[in-house]
């Protein structure tokens, strides 16, 4: 489980094709405190820790990724260097300073407006059909794992306003028009919409 505060961006160091595909990523976290089998929230898909090592004073850690997440997320396009936001597990005791994340992918959208609104900047992305319903203004939703709050929803488009600190602390720095985000509702929304369809 995981709240979309990020904290560190990560890096792809290599791709290997495998039966799955394995992932090398840097990171700012020491390697040692990372345990096998441990999962870490990347760019919004929880992953499975099942490598860890240092090069010189740099971190890394492996993961594997299925075809079936490869299809559903955006991994199927990192390839060496693409940036990626980062964040550990909770623990019992830390602070929820986000929203609950699970790290489950429920859809790719799309990036279709980016511009300047007074310090920061409005971000509006399309979202598949399926989870359009899902997104309400004022709710919350994670892009590439980063806890955000709805402005507003146009149709299967949402806006969002990212302030300079969460661009510089996320990948949010370098997102453009046109990139493709992993998206994940709020788990509320979900159970819900499953209540009011059992209801009829």
């Amino acid at each position: 489980m995981f709240t979309g505060i990020i904290t560190d961006i990560g890096s792809v160091k290599s791709v290997e094709q495998r039966g799955d595909t394995r992932f090398m990523i840097r990171t700012l976290y020491d390697a040692d405190t990372i345990d096998l089998g441990a999962s870490i929230c990347c760019s919004g898909a929880c992953l499975t820790v099942i490598d860890k090592g240092r090069d010189g004073d740099a971190f890394w850690f492996a993961v594997d990724a299925s075809a079936e997440t490869l299809s559903k997320t955006t991994l199927g396009d990192w390839q060496s260097e693409t940036p990626i936001n980062l964040e550990r597990a909770l623990k019992v005791g830390d602070e929820l300073g986000g929203h609950i994340v699970s790290g489950h992918v429920d859809g790719v959208g799309a990036v279709v407006e980016s511009y300047p609104e007074g310090d920061s900047v409005r971000w509006v992305f399309e979202v598949p059909d399926p989870i359009a319903p899902f997104v309400a203004p004022k709710g919350s939703i994670a892009v590439n794992g980063v806890s955000l709050t709805v402005n507003e929803v146009e149709g299967n488009r949402f806006g969002v306003n990212i302030i300079p600190h969460t661009a510089d602390h996320t990948t949010f720095g370098t997102l453009k028009v046109g990139d493709k985000v992993n998206l994940e509702v709020d788990p509320l929304a979900r159970y819900v919409a499953r209540l009011l369809e059992l209801k009829g």
